[in-house]
């Protein structure tokens, strides 16, 4: 397999101590480096920057100086892997928020030829895919079946699909609080082989 460009967007907005979304997406870095993947990551909870307000903001204001670089690091990737806990049902406000501030007009979208400045017009992503690595206190079953993994879905189909992020795969991790140093080896292990695959 030819080496890909991969950008790993930790999105646990706790910096003050490692969490499973860490040692997972270490694992997972750790796979795709022995493998001859490119790295770069994006540390979500780093990020000083402010919460879209307006739909005029979004569209006709600057992308704040802060998220530059991160906007700059999705455009390289060729495969994104995000990692996050499951609260309230769904992402971390803070997480949501950064996609908010880079998936702009001109950038997550790009106007066709002839169709003016229609933000909508093309999607200004394509050529990505992308993984979801979601920790949970619930079974991963009991989310997935019962609830329809339901934050999940959206995320692949009215975000990331939306820009033309595609095929977005998940990997559901429930059950956390009761893994055991065990567990988490197993899924260490299941990471790291993603990540040599760039999957």
């Amino acid at each position: 397999m030819s080496a890909r460009r991969i950008l790993i967007v930790q999105g646990h907005p706790d910096a003050s101590a490692p969490h499973l979304c860490h040692t997972l997406a270490q694992a997972y870095a750790d796979g795709a480096r022995l493998a001859g993947h490119a790295l770069r990551t994006v540390q979500v909870a780093a990020l000083d920057f402010p919460l879209l307000r307006s739909q005029r903001e979004w569209e006709q204001g600057a992308l704040p100086a802060t998220l530059q670089a991160a906007q700059d690091d999705i455009a390289w990737a060729e495969h994104l892997v995000f990692f996050f806990p499951l609260w309230l049902g769904d992402m971390p406000a803070l997480l949501k928020g950064l996609l908010e501030q880079v998936a702009r007009p001109g950038f997550a979208f790009k106007a066709a030829a002839g169709q003016g400045d229609t933000p909508f017009s093309r999607k200004g992503l394509k050529g990505r895919s992308a993984r979801l690595v979601v920790t949970m206190g619930m079974p991963a079953f009991v989310y997935r079946w019962f609830f329809l993994a339901h934050s999940v879905r959206s995320l692949e189909r009215n975000v990331l699909g939306f820009v033309g992020i595609r095929p977005v795969r998940a990997t559901l991790v429930g059950g956390v609080e009761q893994l055991g140093e065990a567990g988490v080896r197993q899924w260490q292990r299941k990471l790291q082989g993603l990540g040599a695959q760039a999957r």
